[in-house]
């Protein structure tokens, strides 16, 4: 039993030295935080819409189309890193692949582009 707790020691300080820096630190903001709160300032921020409004209100479509947007790109990252990771190793199947992919992503983001949709008043 003692060899156990030997060993779990050290876990165990630092559980607890955690757990005391986490609440000197919230004490300290507590304790030193300036407190001048403002109804701007504390409301929630939700898409630049009020947050306590009509949840069936219409609201304009670009919002869908950014984030749209958003995803295409982030899925582009999600698979230009591997590839460019072992581009040394690829066969020229690959790269040109690759190349086709990189392709239409760019013809669908001047479409986009084109149709205004990135275009806010």
């Amino acid at each position: 039993m003692e060899e156990m707790l030997r060993e779990y020691l050290p876990i165990l300080v630092f559980l607890a030295v955690a757990v005391g820096l986490g609440i000197v630190l919230i004490l300290a903001a507590v304790v030193l935080a300036v407190r001048h709160p403002d109804p701007e300032k504390v409301s929630a921020y939700e898409c630049g819409f009020n947050a306590f409004d009509d949840a069936r209100m219409k609201f304009d479509v670009r919002f869908y189309l950014v984030a749209i947007l958003f995803i295409i790109f982030d899925l582009e990252i999600a698979f230009l890193f591997p590839w460019a990771v072992a581009f040394g190793e690829i066969s020229m199947a690959a790269f040109w692949s690759m190349m086709i992919f990189l392709g239409v992503l760019t013809a669908g983001f001047a479409y986009e582009w084109k149709k205004g949709a990135l275009e806010w008043e």
